[in-house]
């Protein structure tokens, strides 16, 4: 009897302080600073984020993923899980993501978006509409600023922004990525006007990202810690410095 009950405490003790966060791929590049300084507060918590495409990730959670939070790439996702009944409350938005242009080499931005008309650019990386939320905006901007049907034929399709963002400094001669993962180290050479611009957000709708905190986490403090982090103040400076749009 002893034995079991050591065992049982010594379970809880190597489980205890740990979350884990359901991420969407564009906030991969915020999400190193947003653990630093939530551990500010919580030193001995840990924080795990497992990085996929919010589709694939909702796909899991509906599967019994061993989640805690998920911080989706739009609200659509959240939404659904809400509905189902997996989640503690409606998603909030924690952020709203942004269009950039992009080119591993050195152009003429002052062409703006018609730069994709170039005869020189033979490829364009564009996250899936079908699956990712900033391909979904991108085709908007492109099809508000009549570009869309002549361009189509270049696309090179990223499953999530993280693969697209790959392609992009790798394989393509342009493409939209998120405004956020030009903050990440491997981006950070490249420059405004010069590799980048934003893409105008008149021309599509701002990315409105959602948190929800999952119902199997209802009574785990840390995660809640950890969800009303995400949602404060300090969270949104952090958010404002990767390129996101915070209110």
């Amino acid at each position: 009897m002893k034995k079991i009950v050591f065992l049982l405490l010594s379970s809880l003790f190597l489980t205890a302080g740990e979350i884990k966060v359901a991420l969407a791929a564009n906030v991969s590049f915020a999400i190193g600073d947003l653990i630093k300084e939530f551990k500010k507060a919580h030193p001995d918590t840990k924080v795990e984020p497992i990085i996929s495409g919010s589709g694939k990730l909702t796909a899991q959670i509906r599967n019994h993923a061993p989640f805690d939070i998920f911080m989706s790439a739009n609200m659509k996702y959240p939404q659904a899980l809400y509905h189902d009944k997996l989640t503690v409350d409606e998603p909030k938005v924690y952020a709203k993501g942004s269009l950039a242009l992009f080119s591993r080499t050195k152009r003429d931005f002052s062409k703006g978006l018609e730069l994709v008309l170039d005869e020189s650019v033979k490829k364009i990386a564009v996250a899936n509409p079908k699956l990712a939320p900033y391909g979904k905006a991108t085709f908007e901007a492109l099809k508000n600023a009549k570009l869309l049907d002549k361009v189509k034929s270049k696309f090179i399709y990223g499953e999530s922004i993280a693969p697209t963002v790959a392609y992009a400094v790798k394989v393509t001669d342009l493409g939209f990525i998120a405004k956020s993962s030009l903050y990440s180290p491997k981006l950070s050479k490249f420059k405004p006007n010069e590799n980048y611009i934003e893409v105008d957000s008149k021309l599509y709708t701002p990315i409105s990202q959602g948190i929800v905190l999952l119902k199997r986490s209802e009574d785990n403090k840390e995660a809640k810690a950890f969800y009303d982090f995400i949602l404060s103040k300090k969270a949104k400076e952090i958010f404002k410095r990767y390129g996101y749009i915070v209110e």
